[in-house]
């Protein structure tokens, strides 16, 4: 009997957990409460209803009761379901209770002013009364659904795995962090502290929730002790070199850190735990924004017709984003592949759609010079931001005609229809592989810094810039982890002590634009790349940010043409500064224009062959400080003499 009993129970909660009581139900509760109220408050005074008669009792109920059900349809008490019930629903049975009591205040008054009384006292509740029904009816519906609450919770609702979680901010951003948090249907969050540099919020409480310094709670012991999971950043504005110093102390005490969004990105102006963000590792390499004269780049680019080579790429892409917002006469966005290409062109006829005048969508390859020829007759640009390029190394290592065809002669062509065709300023893309370059495609990339040096003239200048990696490129090394963690592991790095410099695509493309409108001819201009990372570190610090366990780091060796370090500059170059901190001028060595033209017409003839070691060498001798590294071109170095 007692097991069918308790089969029973567990089929009825199994199959109603998840229903809600009737708006009606909830009503006709609330009104019996009203009734026990009413009751009681005779009880209280002793019974006999004050000498009425029973049909005077009953008349006064009946209108207090009517009364009542007002303001219970009033305010909706009734409405809201009761499991997840809340302040603002306290804030309504408030109003429900506290407003006929008032009401009855005032008509008592009302009454008593005239002679005889528009209203029986009789039928009316004295204001003793008023205060005794009203106050135990408002402590009945609260304990109500308090009580049914806590049922649901205990009986009825499905057991969520519970996270300690400390919340960094005890600012507004953290209340209703807190709050969504305990909103969250599928996590039972338990937020055991607050943490807050503000000395004066330390020491108290929010939510019942002890406010405490960084120290105090970002340690091993106390991590350990409350079983802490989870770190949640809940400044929004909080400065860039904060919130990684922050991240990077919550992950190496094994936390998972997330971070709330601005609060600009909330879904319709309200705020869920499941807009709360992870930390990735882009935010741990991003530097403080960098800020720019504006008005340089609006002289430069406003009423100006510009083109765009490698417009679908990482880099190209972003140029063109930000031209847009300057608003030039129109962008030419030329690249070769077709897909990235219609991509870009979606985007940006979305974005711009009173500018579609201003955009021309062109697909053509950099080294055909007669497709060209054909874009700066059609176009005649004032401005070219060159950004088409073959960049991957072991790619370009094993073919090296492709890459001296794209990135040495498609530059030449770009740079001598830019003569021709009078355009005012040629801004070429480079990298920091194109010093001391080790591979191919350093060195083509050298080589193509090289010839457009010479080639300034007073009608037409010729700008370089040179930087590292960029996050989240295409091929970069971010990518390749997070597909990598996707697949389960391991992530794979060449070397441990390998390191990069990394710039975020729009900090690079905004000093791109800056870099290009400050230059004057044969400049080449390197950025400040903040400090060099170790891309062992990266991958470590990727999975922790991703929160999986096991999964390894392997170290696969260098591959082909491949250095530990890059450098922004060649050891016999040096740097002057510029009016912006982040931008510095190279004083490179120059090379003699007929000298340069002999050499590049011999590398044509040298590549119409397509031997690999041949063009290869023809390019060693160009750039002499091209030493190969971990290639099979090796053998091609002179070697030093005992």
């Amino acid at each position: 009997m007692r097991n069918s009993l308790q089969k029973l129970s567990f089929n009825l909660v199994k199959r109603y957990r998840h229903s809600t009581l009737s708006q009606w139900v909830i009503l006709v509760i609330d009104m019996l409460l009203f009734f026990a109220a009413f009751i009681l408050m005779e009880a209280f005074r002793g019974g006999g209803f004050a000498g009425l008669s029973l049909r005077d009792a009953v008349v006064k109920l009946i209108i207090s009761f009517m009364v009542t059900v007002i303001f219970f349809f009033f305010t909706g008490t009734y409405k809201a379901i009761i499991r997840h019930a809340g302040l603002s629903d306290i804030y309504k049975i408030l109003i429900a209770t506290i407003g006929p009591a008032i009401l009855y205040f005032i008509i008592n008054i009302v009454n008593n002013q005239f002679r005889p009384p528009i209203i029986s006292s009789r039928y009316l509740l004295t204001y003793r009364e008023t205060v005794t029904v009203y106050m135990l009816l408002a402590i009945f519906m609260i304990i109500l659904r308090l009580f049914m609450q806590r049922i649901y919770n205990e009986f009825f609702r499905r057991r969520r795995p519970t996270t300690n979680v400390v919340i960094y901010g005890a600012g507004a951003a953290g209340i209703i962090a807190y709050n969504a948090l305990h909103q969250d249907r599928n996590v039972e969050y338990h937020v055991v502290a607050y943490i807050d540099d503000d000395m004066s919020k330390v020491n108290q409480q929010l939510n019942g929730v002890p406010v405490m310094r960084v120290r105090n709670v970002l340690n091993e012991k106390f991590i350990k002790s409350k079983d802490v999971k989870q770190l949640i950043i809940a400044i929004p504005s909080i400065r860039v070199m904060h919130k990684q110093a922050i991240t990077n102390r919550g992950l190496d005490l094994g936390l998972t850190v997330k971070a709330t969004p601005q609060v600009s990105l909330w879904l319709n102006g309200s705020f869920s735990s499941n807009q709360i963000e992870d930390i990735k590792i882009e935010d741990l390499l991003e530097r403080e924004s960098i800020k720019l004269d504006n008005v340089n780049i609006v002289r430069e680019v406003v009423d100006k017709t510009v083109l765009v080579t490698g417009a679908a790429g990482s880099i190209g892409s972003e140029i063109c984003r930000q031209l847009m917002r300057y608003k030039p006469t129109k962008v030419i966005m030329l690249d070769q592949a077709e897909s990235p290409m219609y991509d870009l062109q979606f985007e940006l006829r979305g974005t711009y759609k009173d500018q579609l005048e201003r955009m021309e969508f062109v697909i053509a390859n950099v080294k055909d010079r007669a497709r060209m020829e054909e874009v700066f007759q059609l176009y005649h640009p004032n401005l070219v931001y060159h950004a088409a390029a073959y960049k991957h190394v072991p790619f370009m290592e094993e073919n090296p005609y492709e890459a001296v065809y794209v990135n040495v002669f498609g530059t030449r062509n770009l740079a001598d229809l830019s003569i021709k065709y009078g355009v005012q300023k040629f801004v070429m893309i480079s990298t920091d592989k194109a010093v001391n370059p080790t591979n191919v495609m350093g060195a083509t990339k050298r080589m193509a810094e090289i010839y457009i040096q010479s080639r300034s003239t007073d009608t037409t200048h010729f700008v370089t810039t040179r930087f590292g990696n960029v996050l989240g490129s295409n091929g970069s090394v971010i990518p390749l982890f997070k597909k990598q963690l996707a697949a389960g592991g391991p992530l794979t790095v060449t070397h441990k002590d390998i390191i990069r410099y990394f710039m975020t695509i729009p900090e690079a493309c905004n000093l791109v634009l800056e870099a290009g409108a400050m230059g004057e001819g044969g400049d080449i201009f390197v950025f400040d790349m903040g400090k060099p990372v170790k891309i062992y570190d990266l991958a470590r610090k990727m999975i922790q940010l991703s929160g999986l366990q096991g999964i390894q780091i392997k170290e696969i060796g260098l591959r082909p043409g491949e250095k530990l370090y890059e450098e922004l500059l060649a050891t016999k170059e040096n740097t002057i500064p510029t009016y912006h901190p982040k931008i510095m001028r190279a004083q490179v060595r120059r090379y003699a224009l007929d000298a340069i033209d002999r050499e590049y017409n011999e590398l044509w003839t040298v590549l119409e062959g397509m031997d690999d070691m041949q063009i290869v060498g023809k390019m060693k001798s160009i750039v002499p400080e091209f030493l190969s590294n971990n290639s099979v071109y090796c053998t091609l170095d002179k070697k030093p003499t005992a």
